[in-house]
């Protein structure tokens, strides 16, 4: 039987890779995650509306929408200020990747911190809560005053989880950040801060012991016919971390199996995907080059 992709979530704070109709399979670290790719990569449409146009998407996008429907999604999103009259509470949240490697955002209060696990925030803290506005000028203040970005590729996220520092080092950083930010003036009058609390991932994400996160090679894209058969070992985000034949970590970005109709394939099938090695030159820092597996 072939189900529709539509990507990781992260509900309860567990990975589940969900279907279209509102299905979804639990993973679990340790457990083997197989599937062969068929068919075409079809739109997903826009705001819970299918693709008028049917329209059919390439293999190397990370979002699985044509050019309108990608247009009509942005339009009304938090993040293009479409809905600046969202009544509902907006937190705005420091988030941890990796050494030196943070980011400044806003998520829905009633959400919780299932926007920080779809990012792949292995740690992160609360700075303030209050309006949407109030938050987004939070936001752009700490961008301005204190250079924070509020985008993080997500090739450097994967370069920097190899090798993660412990706790004391990540709440470290949070706190210093936190109180270079709540210490500026300009603060939106209706946001109310948060105090300080630092809030781990790893183990959520199977890094508690620092192992299992380090990936040699990334799927390039998802082809008709494709396979990928491994043990999950780790997950962050939209990643999933799988030990393939041969004790290479694959890493699957599940955003570019969204649209795709996927079908289960058994042990031991192997990997057949376009993908990147990740290399490590030296003085560091990995380097995605494209191959075959």
């Amino acid at each position: 039987m072939a189900w529709r992709c539509v990507g990781v979530g992260w509900p309860e704070g567990k990975p589940v890779l969900r279907w279209a109709g509102g299905r979804g399979s639990g993973l679990v670290y340790g457990g083997f995650v197989g599937f062969r790719v068929v068919g075409e990569r079809g739109c997903v449409g826009a705001r819970g509306n299918p693709c008028p146009l049917r329209a059919v998407v390439v293999g190397t996008a990370t979002q699985a929408r044509c050019s309108e429907c990608a247009r009509l999604d942005r339009f009304f999103s938090v993040a293009a200020d479409g809905v600046p009259d969202d009544p509902r509470t907006y937190r705005v949240y420091l988030a941890w990747f990796g050494p030196g490697l943070l980011k400044v955002g806003i998520t829905a209060e009633e959400r919780g911190a299932v926007r920080l696990l779809e990012q792949g925030a292995v740690a992160f803290c609360w700075l303030g809560r209050g309006p949407l506005m109030a938050a987004r000028r939070t936001e752009e203040l700490l961008r301005a005053a204190l250079g924070v970005p509020d985008r993080v590729p997500y090739a450097r996220k994967r370069e920097v989880r190899g090798a993660l520092p412990g706790w004391a080092e990540r709440a470290r950083e949070l706190a210093e950040l936190y109180g270079r930010a709540v210490a500026l003036d300009g603060w939106a009058e209706t946001l109310e801060p948060v105090p300080f609390e630092a809030v781990d991932h790893s183990e959520a994400f199977g890094m508690a012991d620092g192992g299992g996160a380090a990936g040699h090679l990334v799927m390039r894209e998802a082809v008709d016919g494709g396979v990928v058969a491994g043990r999950l070992v780790a997950a962050a985000g939209p990643d999933l971390h799988l030990r393939v034949a041969g004790g290479d970590v694959l890493v699957v970005d599940t955003r570019l199996l969204v649209g795709w109709e996927l079908v289960a394939a058994e042990a031991g099938a192997g990997v057949s995907v376009p993908v990147r090695p990740i290399v490590s030159p030296p003085g560091g820092g990995g380097v995605e080059q494209d191959g075959l597996f």
